[in-house]
């Protein structure tokens, strides 16, 4: 869990500044030096600030956090989706190229995640797994989402968007995985 760290101008200045160097650079060898000269600061600042190199790390992913949230929020709000809808939005918002650098961002922090789950990346992979498959049962009809086959589907899109961006991201081909993640929806749900 991040710190409980007072807000302040200065914190919050470096934080979007460093969350942008991350999204370019990785996290993953992330050292405060380069990162420091980077955005304008000092390894001590940033050490005042954040308390420790893994609260900073603990703080970036939080904001990256933020971003997954704005979507999941939008997609609650629009309560006449259903699962093939949220699903195809998902993709759409996936696929969008302004969006790699987020989703490299989030699959380095998801893997480490799994590789140290009791390190600084604790309950990253977890947490967003749950934020997804909630949001998805919430569009499934209220009188089956609860059943085994109403969780078998949600995992199963949940899975599809997943290998398909991993795919995306290696590859690039936006369109061969599109065309890939739209016949999976459709035969996940309808078949």
């Amino acid at each position: 869990m991040e710190r409980d760290t007072p807000s302040s101008a200065r914190r919050d200045e470096l934080l979007e500044l460093a969350y942008r160097y991350v999204l370019a650079h990785g996290i993953g060898d992330l050292s405060l030096r380069p990162l420091a000269k980077a955005i304008g600061s000092s390894p001590r600042v940033l050490l005042f600030l954040f308390g420790s190199k893994d609260d900073l790390v603990r703080s970036l992913l939080a904001r990256a956090r933020q971003e997954e949230y704005g979507l999941l929020d939008e997609l609650r709000a629009s309560r006449s989706a259903d699962l093939v809808a949220v699903a195809t939005r998902v993709w759409t918002w996936l696929a969008a190229p302004e969006h790699r650098g987020l989703l490299v961002l989030w699959t380095e922090s998801y893997a480490r995640a799994l590789v140290a789950p009791d390190g600084t990346w604790s309950g990253f992979a977890t947490g967003t797994v749950r934020d997804w498959l909630r949001l998805l049962s919430e569009v499934q009809p209220e009188d089956e989402r609860d059943t085994p086959a109403a969780e078998a589907q949600r995992t199963l899109v949940l899975a599809t968007l997943r290998g398909a961006l991993l795919d995306l991201l290696a590859t690039g081909e936006e369109e061969r995985t599109t065309a890939a993640v739209r016949l999976a929806i459709s035969r996940t749900i309808d078949g």
